[in-house]
This record gives C-alpha cells, sequence and structure tokens, in this order.
C-alpha cells in the first residue's frame, strides 16, 4: 500500500540515500538542488510503499507575477520505477493535489528517459501529459539539454582510454607533452579563477553566463557534500582551462567548462576531460555525462565543433524524451504560454542592455 508525504529537512540524508540510488535518480532530484534555486520553491514527494521509498519527485514552485498563480518544475524527474504505471499514477496524483493547494496550472518534466522508451512515452500521453519540447533545430533552447553525450565508464581505464577517438587520444598525450597539468585539489578561492576564464569562454563564443554568486551557491550547497568538484588546468604557472563536474550516486555530470583564448594549442580541454573521466571512475561511478549538444549534426551549424569534441570521447548520443507538461487549468496554461516567450524576450533584451552599458 502506498503513502507519501513531503520530506523535511531533518530527512534530507535519508531522501538523498534513496534518490541517488534509485532508477532514474539524478543530481536535480537532490536534496540540495532545490536550495540551489533560491529563486524557486522546493517540495520533495516521496512515495513509500509498506514504509520503504518507492518513488520521489523534487518539484520546483514559482509564482507568476500579479496574477497570483505558480508553475511547477520536477527537473529530471521522476525517481523511480517508471515502468511501475500503478505507482506513477500514485506519484502523480500526489502531485496534482500539492498542485491544487499552491495554486499551479501545470507540472513540467523532462524525465531522464532516452526517446527509445516508447513505454514511458504512451504512458505520458495517455496520462494527460503533453509534448512541450523545441525539437531538433532549437539547440539549447529547452531547460534541460534534450541531446548529450553518455559515456559508459564501467571498462577499464586503458580499455576506455583505447576506445578514444585517435585525434583526442594524440590532443591527451600532446598536453601532457606540453606540460599542461590539472589540479584537483580546488576550492572555494579557486573558484574566481574559473569564472574569469568562463567570461572569456562566453564572450567568444557569444553566449551567456550566470553570475558568479550563482557559482558560489553551487559551491556553497554542493561542494560540502561531495557532489560539486572544480577541476583547473595550468600552463606555464597560470590557469588555461577550468571544468564543473557533479558527482551523484553512480553518475557523473561535466556541467560548466572554460578555456583561455590564450595556449588553447596546448590542449587543456581534452586532458581536464580525461582526468575528470578518471576521477568519476575512481568514484565509482558507472555512467559519465559529457552534457548538452545540439541536435543539428551537420557541419554548418556553429556548435558542431563542441559535438565533434565530445564525440571524440566515444560517448553514446542519447535523445531524451524531452518536455512533457500536465495542464492543471487550461486556460491560465494558454495564458502562460502567450505570455512566456515575451517574458522571456525582455530579460534577454535586459541583459544586452546591461551589456552594452558595461562596454
Amino acid at each position: 500500500m502506498y503513502s507519501c508525504r513531503l520530506i523535511s529537512e531533518s530527512e534530507r540524508e535519508s531522501y538523498n540515500a534513496f534518490v541517488s540510488r534509485a532508477p532514474k535518480g539524478h543530481i536535480l532530484q537532490s536534496f540540495e538542488w532545490g536550495e540551489v534555486k533560491k529563486e524557486w520553491q522546493p517540495f520533495r514527494l516521496l512515495v513509500e510503499e509498506d514504509g520503504q521509498p518507492a518513488a520521489a519527485l523534487s518539484i520546483l514552485k514559482r509564482r507568476i507575477p500579479v496574477i497570483g498563480k505558480a508553475i511547477f518544475y520536477a527537473p529530471r524527474g521522476p525517481v523511480g520505477d517508471i515502468h511501475d504505471h500503478v505507482l506513477m499514477d500514485y506519484l502523480f496524483l500526489q502531485a496534482q493535489i500539492l498542485a491544487r493547494k499552491e495554486k499551479a496550472i501545470f507540472l513540467k518534466i523532462d524525465p531522464d528517459v532516452t526517446v527509445e522508451d516508447e513505454d514511458f512515452k504512451q504512458y505520458l500521453m495517455g496520462h494527460r501529459f503533453q509534448y512541450a519540447g523545441k525539437g531538433k533545430g532549437e539547440g539549447f533552447e529547452g531547460i534541460q539539454p534534450k541531446f548529450v553525450f553518455r559515456l559508459d565508464i564501467r571498462p577499464d581505464l586503458e580499455t576506455l582510454f583505447q576506445n578514444l577517438h585517435q585525434k583526442t587520444r594524440y590532443n591527451i598525450r600532446l598536453a601532457q607533452r606540453k606540460g599542461v597539468t590539472i589540479r584537483q585539489d580546488c576550492d572555494e578561492k579557486d573558484l574566481p579563477d574559473f569564472y574569469r576564464i568562463l567570461k572569456e569562454t562566453t564572450e567568444r563564443d557569444n553566449f551567456l553566463v550566470r553570475s558568479y554568486s550563482y557559482f558560489e551557491t553551487l559551491w556553497r550547497m554542493l561542494a560540502p557534500k561531495g557532489y560539486l568538484k572544480l577541476f583547473m588546468a595550468d600552463y606555464e604557472g597560470k590557469p588555461v582551462s577550468g571544468t564543473l563536474a557533479f558527482l551523484y550516486g553512480d553518475k557523473a555530470w561535466y556541467i560548466y567548462g572554460a578555456s583561455s583564448n590564450e595556449h588553447r594549442n596546448v590542449m587543456p580541454n581534452y586532458l581536464i576531460q580525461w582526468t575528470m573521466i578518471e576521477w568519476a571512475k575512481a568514484k565509482g561511478c558507472s555512467m559519465y555525462d559529457f552534457r548538452g549538444v545540439s541536435g543539428d549534426l551537420t557541419e554548418e551549424n556553429p556548435l558542431y565543433g563542441l559535438y565533434r569534441f565530445k564525440k571524440g570521447f566515444n560517448g553514446t548520443f542519447t535523445e531524451f524524451v524531452g518536455e512533457f507538461d500536465r495542464v492543471y487549468s487550461p486556460f491560465w496554461y494558454a495564458f502562460w504560454n502567450r505570455f512566456e516567450p515575451f517574458y522571456q524576450k525582455q530579460i534577454r533584451k535586459l541583459i544586452a542592455f546591461k551589456k552594452k552599458l558595461k562596454g
């Protein structure tokens, strides 16, 4: 018999212990992720069967200005046996009960489920979820990437290295020969160097970057738990590249990468990536996620270089089922779909204006 309750701060450790080991467990469903997302209010649902954890859904709530309504978002949820339809029915019913109480007009999910899983897709479509994704041509427009590279790191390191693309192996060895070193003992005092290089990267490649305070929050919420690690690559005594990685359960994710405009010819990005794979394997991980790439794999795509870099590590190109919304209030949902693009456009204009003022 199922029961469901909201998890409190005092149950943080037991909640994480279940989510990190459960089917479809994900760092974005961890207790701490709800604390990282300060602009959202977290609700952590736990379903138990005969007193034992069976499924979980960490939901983030955000108020919609003026109208007194809210939206629900469960990043990479649900957690649990997604093919146990009775269990999923119960979990989503509890989410709906909570939505009524919190005046949420819909619940958005983007599950850690590949597009090949027809059973779960059909389940969602048959249970009042509707597809809300943007398609292959939209690059990184989703909240979470729809296309990633994932590497099974259960084989031994020698096998993993030999399975890399020949050019990737060459560039790793080149970085080592040139004297690039990777620091794995970084702490919060190294974040400014990482962020400075990240700003260089975003200006060079023309994409937006979060504020430094966001990375401070990431560090303070996740690093003490061992869920976040910073790697820095040094060349000739100065940092030239950096990465941030998540670790949760037996999975690792490459989240942010930064590379200086200088000394790119010594290939620090290749060596730092290989070092991260070695680290993840040493931590007992079975999967290493390179995170997002574009769904457009043509060489004309400006993001093709990122695809080629990640592909060189011999991961599997993976497409997720994408975003699905379960609508509780059709009228307000239609309003949100009209309002949200305008709201995002104004935010982008404001960011561009601030950037222009800074010169």
